[in-house]
């Protein structure tokens, strides 16, 4: 068999495209994968950013405990409770 020198034939000439062609579709996927992934590192970022600007939440209830803790003492110090009622109470209100 006689080997052609020179430029490549049909068959040559559309394997080399599709070569081509498929490794452009390739790189093509990587960069648009590689751009999303920055696009949501960076939105990751922002979101943890902005959570930790923002004020943290009062603790719910504190100043009810604390205020009912005193009206128990004001109780045990006018008699109203004895020491095992305020004792109770108390462990109650802390527990």
């Amino acid at each position: 068999m006689i080997r052609r020198v020179g430029r490549p034939g049909l068959l040559g000439t559309m394997a080399r495209t599709a070569v081509i062609a498929g490794t452009a579709g390739a790189v093509n996927r990587s960069m648009n994968r590689a751009a999303n992934n920055r696009e949501q590192t960076q939105a990751d970022a922002q979101a943890y950013r902005e959570q930790q600007a923002a004020p943290p939440p009062a603790p719910s209830g504190g100043d009810d405990v604390i205020a009912q803790l005193d009206r128990l003492a004001q109780l045990h110090a006018a008699g109203a409770l004895n020491d095992a009622e305020f004792a109770a109470a108390k462990a109650k209100l802390l527990g």
